[in-house]
């Protein structure tokens, strides 16, 4: 147990010097001022995904003006413009916030629990299901997580839940590996062998000792998921394989504005920034969290 000193103030405050490793973690967070900055923008994406409908109502991304073609931005009602077919570029950013991150978050998370159960059951019971995952995951590594994306969404079709699942098995692959190589060192320690030696069944031996102590990964991992979530998202919806039209999505709208890059950029700009700074900022916090959950890989690759 860590020693805890106290410390009497002059108004009787307690002082506890000694903290959690949680709230270790919590202080270089707010010690570095990128990571503020990241957990800001990456919090007010939450939240705007979240209140979306109260922002904006949806109707009005959807909303066809033939009269309101082409706005710029700043025109009377229209924040940032229309587009070539009169709807308010404002709206359809907000509601593509929320597509993003519905994506970007149901894709990440199932992708992270999924290839934490596979590699601790290869870190754990070792021998031939390890071989048989191991195999099947290199196999997948072969191709390149873009291509996989592309024939499932080309076999399944269009939409949320398609787009989802090739994400899921496109990801799958690297996260198996990365977390086994962190899950076979600790499974090697002593108090799993006690554990094991204690008649403990494996798989409450992974859910009670081997995960809690993968959590920094995971997190870590999870994070810089959702970013290439988001960038793959939006480039099967650039090419017409993502979310179907009139959905607002950011790949989407891109496609739609390049036929108008000459007249008017901002069709292109507007969601291109917000797409390029929220992969961005997601991957920077990710960064951070690897940096505050071991500081000593702060700097390194």
């Amino acid at each position: 147990m860590a020693a805890v000193n106290v410390a009497k103030g002059s108004g009787g405050n307690v002082n506890l010097k000694g903290r959690s490793p949680g709230m270790e973690v919590w202080s270089r967070l707010r010690s570095s001022p990128i990571a503020v900055l990241s957990m800001s923008v990456v919090g007010a994406l939450v939240l705007i995904g979240i209140f979306a409908d109260i922002i904006v109502p949806y109707e009005q991304a959807l909303t066809l003006g033939a009269g309101d073609r082409l706005l710029p931005p700043g025109s009377p009602g229209h924040l940032l413009g229309t587009d070539n077919l009169g709807r308010d570029m404002f709206a359809r950013i907000i509601h593509g916030t929320r597509i993003a991150l519905i994506i970007g978050l149901t894709s990440a998370t199932i992708t992270v629990v999924i290839a934490t159960l596979l590699a601790c059951v290869c870190a754990m019971f070792g021998g031939w299901v390890d071989n048989v995952i191991m195999r099947l995951t290199d196999i997948l590594r072969c191709v390149p997580s873009i291509a996989i994306a592309l024939i499932i969404v080309a076999s399944l079709g269009g939409g949320i839940p398609q787009l989802i699942i090739a994400l899921i098995f496109s990801a799958l692959p690297m996260h198996i590996n990365m977390i086994r190589s962190r899950a076979l060192g600790i499974v090697n320690m002593e108090y799993m062998e006690s554990a094991v030696a204690l008649g403990g069944r494996r798989f409450y031996i992974i859910v009670r000792h081997m995960i809690p102590n993968l959590i920094s990964i995971i997190i870590v991992n999870g994070t810089a998921q959702i970013s290439m979530s988001i960038m793959i998202g939006a480039t099967l919806g650039f090419i017409g394989l993502g979310v179907s039209p009139p959905t607002p999505e950011w790949g989407t709208m891109l496609a739609e504005g390049l036929r108008f890059m000459l007249r008017n950029q901002y069709m292109v700009v507007v969601p291109g920034l917000v797409l390029a700074g929220s992969a961005l900022f997601f991957n920077t916090l990710g960064d951070c969290l690897r940096d505050a959950f071991d500081p000593q890989l702060k700097g390194k690759s």
